[in-house]
């Protein structure tokens, strides 16, 4: 495992997959958080980009990168809070993947960020 991974992804837990959708726990790290002690915007990127390509990852085929992102950051995180990470597949044209990501807090089931 790579510093990156190490430090990035360590600690999401993949509660399920299936078709199209990918489902993963995570609770946040102190390594994650903000000067204000939420979790950061960089990290909740992170979290999109990662769960989201492995939505359409296939074994066998070269690794895909995002072209586009968009993000919208709804509430917050703190450290130890629980959350959901689920990923799902819209749509495919050609070699170009259309994924949405949710990140919700466990707890309250609000929506952390979007993207």
């Amino acid at each position: 495992m790579s510093f990156y991974e190490d430090f990035s992804v360590r600690g999401i837990r993949v509660d399920r997959v299936q078709p199209g959708i990918v489902v993963c726990a995570f609770t946040v790290p102190p390594r994650l958080i903000d000067m204000n002690g939420n979790l950061s915007s960089g990290a909740i990127v992170n979290l999109v980009d990662e769960v989201g390509y492995s939505v359409i990852r296939e074994e066998g085929l070269p690794m895909s990168v995002s072209v586009t992102m968009s993000i919208s950051y709804v509430s917050t995180a703190k450290v130890d809070d629980k959350s959901e990470v689920m990923a799902s597949l819209l749509g495919q044209k050609g070699s170009i993947f259309r994924t949405i990501v949710s990140l919700k807090s466990k707890a309250s089931g609000k929506t952390i960020a979007e993207g």
